[in-house]
């Protein structure tokens, strides 16, 4: 279609037009076996726009768009298809200034410094990936193992130039060896398009133009479809909160504050130096709605990890004043876009107490699926840096999660913003020696794996980097040179394996009762005991952890039912780099009540270490004479490995 609707404009100044991409941006135009290239524009306070490009000298006499409606949206129909052709507006505002401004609605962006816009069709992909929506539309996630691994493109490796790897080389190297780890998902930092490196993609100029950087947007179409075509599912880090406030972008784009709050004091985000969205704007409600669903239409994303929900639940500069406006667009989203399909994930980012985050937003919620649990991950690691002789007078910030953690639905995050700015890498927080501090990391991530929730993890953590996240190089590869971190890597894989082969490890994260206390009161030796139940209560896994580096042989602990027990993982082993003080063969429990459970047993507590037990299961069979055999068996995590985790088809 040629021309802009009336109706289009009635829906986009509604703020319901959930589509805006088609309608503005440039747009190749078939009719009558000819292409021609449209191009719209929403500025409603510019005296006049044109269209300047290296098709024309960046010269717009000729160029200029009609506006065709009263309300501010600007066209303009051009001969012949201008694919490739690189392109800005030139507005004249209300005062005479004229000023550059790349398009809101462009699907692909010079490479920075550069800042023009590129005409780019985003038709013709051959996708590949139907079996994986399918199926993703089939699934219950919350009952299902979910580990996702957060990954910045531009440092997670670099070639020998130290030049970025390309959309197509990710889609060799990355997603095999996520598959290899054992994660379910990709997280990635913000790839709209962003002018400073340095700003990790939070910072962003074109919401509708993936970034550059590392190739096209049908290379990054390709990287995705090959993710889907190998079961890992991509979630996109989003920023629908602020944008930066270069020249060239959404600022003041036609002269006024359009997209952004007119007031100061709403709009000025002093924190990160950027501009705070009007929410409350009908047409920027259009804007940002429909870019969520642009994701997910064109790159078929499964999950938007939205940032910094905390600016917009609340008014930047008013001191913990809710913002009416910011509430109404998250309900308005997340309503809008589990509508177009229950199936896609919406995390929130939020550091606040807001209740009702992960509910329905028709029972009062805001109506995101996943909530990021910010004070299991703040009290987690202040326990964690603590010496082992002070944790017991911080006994509470390992329980104190439990009495909220199954309020909200919560991915637990290890995250980028843990291992920055002065914080430390998660190895180096861990206090005592070097073996001390490798074998606290196990613990640290075997309690992350068996708490409830589910799980994300920066990359490189699997590593064992003693520096901190560098933004600037590539993860410390060569640290798999050294006997500990191979063996910390080894680590990783067989835990993400059991942890995906362990129902009750996943499948009642946000229900009480998959989770229960054997001992939550022993502060004094810092131990914690716990079990961890499966939907239909058939199988149980035993979590005993300890955070202090003594050794305890027959320590009795209660258990919930009469038999025997065998231990499936312990961070302890030597294959790990532990002390190897492991628990082998049956455990015999004893009937005698414990820890107020109808039964108990002895174990060997490694130092600094986390073991799982799981009760050993009795089968009845006959011999060929008919007379019964009892056979005792555990079911092990891994003779239960998926063949997702073993597929060598990358080899």
């Amino acid at each position: 279609m040629n021309t802009v609707t009336d109706y289009e404009m009635h829906l986009f100044h509604e703020g319901t037009l959930y589509e805006s991409y088609r309608l503005f941006g440039a747009h190749l135009i078939k009719e009558n076996e000819r292409i021609n290239t449209r191009f719209c524009v929403w500025a409603p306070n510019a005296q006049s726009v044109r269209l300047v490009g290296n098709f024309n000298n960046w010269n717009g006499e000729r160029f200029q768009l009609h506006r065709v409606n009263n309300e501010g949206i600007w066209s303009i129909l051009i001969k012949g298809d201008m694919q490739g052709c690189i392109y800005k507006y030139e507005v004249i505002t209300q005062d005479g200034r004229r000023i550059l401004k790349a398009d809101p609605f462009s699907f692909f962006s010079e490479v920075r410094p550069r800042t023009a816009s590129i005409v780019y069709s985003l038709e013709g992909y051959d996708w590949k990936d139907c079996e994986w929506i399918k199926k993703r539309q089939e699934r219950n996630h919350l009952a299902e193992p979910m580990a996702i691994y957060e990954v910045h493109i531009g440092s997670w490796r670099k070639h020998k130039d130290e030049s970025y790897l390309s959309y197509k080389e990710l889609a060799v190297e990355l997603i095999p060896y996520v598959k290899e780890l054992g994660f379910t998902h990709i997280e990635l930092l913000p790839l709209t398009e962003h002018p400073l490196d340095e700003s990790w993609g939070y910072q962003g100029t074109g919401y509708y133009s993936v970034t550059s950087r590392y190739g096209t947007p049908k290379e990054f179409m390709h990287f995705i479809d090959q993710c889907h075509q190998h079961n890992i599912g991509v979630i996109l880090d989003w920023v629908p909160g602020h944008f930066c406030k270069d020249e060239h972008g959404l600022f003041q784009f036609d002269g006024s504050f359009l997209y952004e709050y007119e007031r100061p004091v709403d709009r000025e985000n002093a924190v990160w130096g950027t501009a705070n969205f009007d929410l409350g704007k009908k047409e920027v409600q259009s804007f940002l709605i429909s870019n969520a669903r642009f994701w997910m239409e064109y790159y078929h994303i499964d999950g938007l990890r939205i940032d910094a929900v905390a600016n917009i639940l609340y008014w930047p500069n008013r001191y913990g004043e809710n913002n009416p406006y910011g509430t109404h667009f998250l309900k308005t989203l997340n309503q809008t876009i589990l509508l177009y399909d229950s199936s896609f994930l919406l995390t929130a980012e939020d550091s606040t107490a807001w209740p009702g985050v992960t509910y329905p937003v028709q029972y009062g919620g805001l109506g995101f699926n996943y909530k990021w649990n910010m004070g299991w991950m703040n009290d987690i690691l202040m326990y964690m840096e603590a010496s082992p002789e002070q944790r017991k007078y911080l006994h509470g910030k390992i329980t104190f999660s439990l009495l909220y953690a199954f309020k909200e639905n919560f991915v637990l995050p290890l995250s980028h913003d843990e291992v920055v700015h002065g914080k430390k890498s998660l190895l180096n927080k861990m206090p005592g020696d070097y073996w001390q501090k490798f074998a606290q990391y196990r613990l640290l991530l075997g309690l992350m794996m068996a708490h409830p929730g589910k799980k994300l993890l920066f990359m490189g953590f699997e590593l064992g980097q003693f520096d901190e996240w560098k933004d600037q190089s590539q993860l410390d590869w060569n640290l798999l040179e050294y006997e500990m971190h191979r063996k910390l890597n080894a680590y990783v894989k067989e835990l993400l394996a059991m942890y995906h082969c362990s129902k009750p490890l996943h499948e009642l994260d946000s229900l009480s009762k998959g989770f229960e206390w054997i001992d939550v009161h022993n502060h004094q030796q810092s131990i914690f005991s716990f079990i961890r139940k499966e939907k239909e209560e058939e199988e149980h896994l035993v979590v005993v952890c300890n955070f202090t580096e003594r050794v305890y042989h027959d320590y009795q602990i209660g258990v919930p039912q009469q038999g025997s027990y065998q231990e499936i993982f312990n961070s302890d082993h030597d294959k790990f780099g532990g002390s190897h003080l492991i628990n082998t063969g049956q455990l015999q429990t004893e009937n005698m009540e414990f820890h107020g459970k109808p039964s108990s047993l002895k174990m060997t507590i490694p130092p600094f270490g986390i073991s799982i037990l799981r009760p050993i299961k009795h089968r009845k069979e006959r011999n060929e004479n008919g007379q019964e055999k009892v056979h005792s068996h555990a079911i092990s995590w891994r003779k239960r490995k998926p063949a997702s985790l073993i597929d060598k088809e990358f080899s």
